[in-house]
């Protein structure tokens, strides 16, 4: 994993399968990223209430799919369900430092350990150590981090990383398509196969 900038930009974003789906699907028939843009907001593919929305949507999902080189593709277009949302789960962990690190060091430590429900203040306490180590993430405001602590366990809930029960939220580590294991571990990011399955 590359070490980018700590960002608050998920505050934006959804999980956005379905045009996530859509944008892969046109990436997969060779369209360029531009002319998908473009395509996306002219005949506003994602059904956004505004041209500007359907141009940020367009935008964020375009990143992820840059994130993404053609053997990952081509494994999201054969793959199941379950793993094509794990794919979008791996294209924005791809993308965003801070999400990668909760996932990586807050959920899959819970999974080792064993706890079986993921806590907002399971999110809070990530937040006030990483307060610690950036002086960036030390001064944005509040309203940003619960903001980004609802982004978080919603990502992982539309992924089935958590599965809500009697309003609490489960840990449900997926059990990973083997070829998106031998996938992660070809690309070096064996990082991510730990993370989503929660293991040493």
């Amino acid at each position: 994993m590359e070490c980018k900038k700590y960002s608050a930009g998920l505050m934006s974003q959804s999980f956005w399968f379905l045009e996530f789906k859509k944008a892969v699907k046109l990436r997969q028939e060779g369209m360029a990223y531009d002319d998908i843009k473009k395509k996306c907001v002219e005949e506003n593919l994602f059904g956004a209430a505004k041209e500007y929305r359907a141009l940020r949507m367009a935008g964020y999902i375009i990143t992820r799919v840059k994130a993404m080189d053609d053997t990952l593709v081509d494994l999201f277009c054969t793959s199941d369900l379950a793993t094509q949302k794990l794919i979008n789960l791996v294209t924005i962990l791809r993308t965003d430092r801070l999400f990668f690190e909760f996932v990586y060091e807050t959920y899959r430590e819970k999974v080792i350990l064993g706890v079986e429900v993921m806590e907002e203040s399971d999110v809070n306490v990530f937040f006030t150590r990483k307060e610690a180590q950036s002086e960036l993430i030390a001064g944005w405001k509040d309203s940003t981090k619960r903001h980004l602590r609802s982004c978080y366990l919603n990502f992982m809930t539309d992924a089935n990383l958590l599965t809500v029960i009697d309003k609490k939220k489960m840990i449900t580590p997926p059990i990973l398509d083997i070829a998106l294991e031998r996938y992660l571990q070809s690309v070096g990011e064996e990082v991510l196969v730990k993370a989503l399955a929660g293991v040493n």
